[in-house]
């Protein structure tokens, strides 16, 4: 079992690019990659909080438990 991130999911609904979210929210696009490629070996609260209200959406819509 694992933790699938499908932040590229949410960009693509949203129409938004990697580099206009990192920009957003305040990360580097290196950063928010190994968010999305699934490579982080954690997260911060404050960073999937800011996901969210950017991308209008909840935690779940994010990550799957898998």
């Amino acid at each position: 079992m694992k933790i699938i991130v499908q932040l590229d999911i949410m960009l693509a609904l949203r129409k938004m690019k990697s580099k206009d979210l990192a920009n957003a929210i305040g990360i580097t696009t290196a950063n928010l990659s190994i968010l999305k490629s699934g490579k982080a070996k954690a997260v911060r609260f404050s960073t999937l909080s800011a996901i969210c209200k950017e991308l209008d959406c909840q935690p779940g819509d994010i990550l799957k438990y898998e």
